[in-house]
Protein backbone atom coordinates (compact mmCIF):
# COMPACT_ATOMS: atom_id res chain seq x y z
CA UNK A 1 0.00 0.00 0.00
CA UNK A 2 1.02 3.96 -0.72
CA UNK A 3 3.10 5.16 2.33
CA UNK A 4 2.48 2.08 4.40
CA UNK A 5 -0.53 2.00 4.79
CA UNK A 6 -3.01 -1.21 6.12
CA UNK A 7 -5.67 -0.13 3.97
CA UNK A 8 -5.63 2.59 1.31
CA UNK A 9 -8.53 3.52 -1.66
CA UNK A 10 -10.35 6.62 -3.34
CA UNK A 11 -13.88 5.79 -3.82
CA UNK A 12 -14.01 6.89 -7.47
CA UNK A 13 -17.00 6.61 -9.55
CA UNK A 14 -18.19 3.71 -11.21
CA UNK A 15 -17.79 3.19 -14.86
CA UNK A 16 -21.09 4.30 -15.40
CA UNK A 17 -20.11 7.75 -13.77
CA UNK A 18 -17.87 8.13 -16.13
CA UNK A 19 -19.66 7.70 -18.76
CA UNK A 20 -22.72 9.95 -17.49
CA UNK A 21 -19.92 12.69 -17.39
CA UNK A 22 -19.01 12.44 -20.58
CA UNK A 23 -22.58 11.67 -22.21
CA UNK A 24 -23.83 15.15 -20.53
CA UNK A 25 -20.96 16.96 -21.63
CA UNK A 26 -21.51 16.05 -25.05
CA UNK A 27 -25.10 16.39 -24.95
CA UNK A 28 -24.91 19.81 -23.72
CA UNK A 29 -22.10 20.54 -26.53
CA UNK A 30 -24.69 19.10 -29.71
CA UNK A 31 -27.41 21.70 -27.45
CA UNK A 32 -25.17 24.75 -28.56
CA UNK A 33 -24.48 23.07 -32.22
CA UNK A 34 -27.30 25.46 -33.82
CA UNK A 35 -25.86 28.39 -32.68
CA UNK A 36 -22.01 28.23 -33.41
CA UNK A 37 -20.53 24.78 -33.63
CA UNK A 38 -17.07 26.30 -31.92
CA UNK A 39 -19.60 27.91 -29.00
CA UNK A 40 -20.75 24.22 -29.03
CA UNK A 41 -17.10 22.47 -29.13
CA UNK A 42 -16.13 25.39 -26.37
CA UNK A 43 -19.10 24.80 -24.16
CA UNK A 44 -18.59 20.86 -24.40
CA UNK A 45 -14.83 21.06 -23.28
CA UNK A 46 -15.66 23.21 -20.54
CA UNK A 47 -18.42 21.42 -19.02
CA UNK A 48 -16.37 17.89 -19.39
CA UNK A 49 -13.37 19.34 -17.65
CA UNK A 50 -16.10 20.85 -15.31
CA UNK A 51 -17.54 17.51 -14.55
CA UNK A 52 -14.56 15.37 -14.69
CA UNK A 53 -12.97 17.95 -12.16
CA UNK A 54 -15.67 17.59 -9.31
CA UNK A 55 -15.96 13.44 -9.95
CA UNK A 56 -12.08 13.39 -8.94
CA UNK A 57 -12.67 16.22 -6.25
CA UNK A 58 -15.51 14.62 -4.97
CA UNK A 59 -14.39 10.70 -4.53
CA UNK A 60 -13.36 10.49 -0.98
CA UNK A 61 -10.49 8.69 0.09
CA UNK A 62 -10.86 5.69 2.81
CA UNK A 63 -7.40 4.61 4.65
CA UNK A 64 -5.96 3.20 7.55
CA UNK A 65 -2.74 4.65 8.55
CA UNK A 66 -0.16 5.75 11.25
CA UNK A 67 -2.74 4.89 13.50
CA UNK A 68 -6.23 6.63 12.28
CA UNK A 69 -8.83 6.04 9.94
CA UNK A 70 -9.25 8.41 7.48
CA UNK A 71 -12.65 8.74 5.28
CA UNK A 72 -12.95 11.19 3.37
CA UNK A 73 -12.09 14.68 5.43
CA UNK A 74 -12.96 12.77 8.63
CA UNK A 75 -10.35 11.11 10.97
CA UNK A 76 -10.21 9.36 14.07
CA UNK A 77 -7.74 7.72 15.75
CA UNK A 78 -7.66 3.31 15.86
CA UNK A 79 -7.38 3.65 19.83
CA UNK A 80 -10.82 4.63 20.31
CA UNK A 81 -12.74 2.37 17.62
CA UNK A 82 -14.15 -0.57 18.65
CA UNK A 83 -14.89 -3.88 16.52
CA UNK A 84 -15.49 -3.25 12.26
CA UNK A 85 -18.01 -5.01 10.94
CA UNK A 86 -17.66 -5.50 6.29
CA UNK A 87 -21.18 -5.37 5.11
CA UNK A 88 -22.36 -6.82 2.30
CA UNK A 89 -25.01 -5.29 -0.56
CA UNK A 90 -28.02 -5.73 1.23
CA UNK A 91 -26.51 -5.26 4.95
CA UNK A 92 -25.11 -2.09 3.76
CA UNK A 93 -28.49 -1.01 2.48
CA UNK A 94 -30.09 -2.22 5.95
CA UNK A 95 -27.77 -0.46 7.93
CA UNK A 96 -28.61 3.30 5.72
CA UNK A 97 -32.01 2.66 5.95
CA UNK A 98 -33.88 1.89 8.93
CA UNK A 99 -30.77 0.83 10.98
CA UNK A 100 -29.45 3.68 10.45
CA UNK A 101 -28.65 6.15 14.01
CA UNK A 102 -28.54 9.78 12.93
CA UNK A 103 -25.62 10.14 15.09
CA UNK A 104 -23.34 7.82 12.82
CA UNK A 105 -20.77 9.36 10.94
CA UNK A 106 -21.31 8.61 7.73
CA UNK A 107 -18.79 8.29 4.33
CA UNK A 108 -21.38 7.16 1.28
CA UNK A 109 -21.06 6.86 -2.20
CA UNK A 110 -23.71 5.13 -4.08
CA UNK A 111 -21.59 3.72 -6.41
CA UNK A 112 -19.56 1.89 -3.60
CA UNK A 113 -22.16 -0.68 -2.69
CA UNK A 114 -20.77 -2.42 -0.03
CA UNK A 115 -19.56 -0.76 3.20
CA UNK A 116 -17.49 -1.28 6.75
CA UNK A 117 -18.89 -0.30 10.32
CA UNK A 118 -17.02 0.41 12.93
CA UNK A 119 -17.88 1.36 16.26
CA UNK A 120 -16.58 4.43 17.97
CA UNK A 121 -15.66 3.80 22.07
CA UNK A 122 -14.81 7.56 22.59
CA UNK A 123 -17.06 8.85 25.96
CA UNK A 124 -16.29 11.79 24.90
CA UNK A 125 -17.99 11.26 21.30
CA UNK A 126 -21.66 11.49 20.74
CA UNK A 127 -20.79 9.50 17.38
CA UNK A 128 -22.21 5.67 18.24
CA UNK A 129 -20.10 4.21 15.02
CA UNK A 130 -18.65 4.95 11.44
CA UNK A 131 -20.71 3.92 8.34
CA UNK A 132 -17.75 3.82 5.26
CA UNK A 133 -18.35 2.89 2.12
CA UNK A 134 -15.62 1.03 0.57
CA UNK A 135 -15.89 -1.59 -2.34
CA UNK A 136 -13.54 -3.59 -0.68
CA UNK A 137 -14.52 -4.04 3.01
CA UNK A 138 -13.31 -7.34 3.83
CA UNK A 139 -9.97 -5.44 3.35
CA UNK A 140 -10.94 -2.59 5.22
CA UNK A 141 -12.67 -4.27 8.07
CA UNK A 142 -8.91 -6.30 8.51
CA UNK A 143 -7.33 -3.59 8.72
CA UNK A 144 -9.20 -1.94 11.26
CA UNK A 145 -8.80 -5.61 13.15
CA UNK A 146 -5.39 -5.89 12.46
CA UNK A 147 -4.93 -2.90 14.78
CA UNK A 148 -6.22 -4.55 17.40
CA UNK A 149 -9.71 -4.50 17.01
CA UNK A 150 -11.89 -7.63 16.81
CA UNK A 151 -14.22 -8.39 14.54
CA UNK A 152 -17.86 -8.19 14.00
CA UNK A 153 -19.42 -10.99 12.71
Amino acid sequence: MPGGAAHDERLWPGPLGWFLAVAGAGLLAIAFVPVHPGLAAGVGAVALAGTLTFAVLSSPRVRVQDGELTAGRARIPLALLGDARALDRDETRAALGPGLDARAYVCLRAWAGTAVRVEVRDPQDPTPYWLVSTRRPAELAAALGGAGHALGG
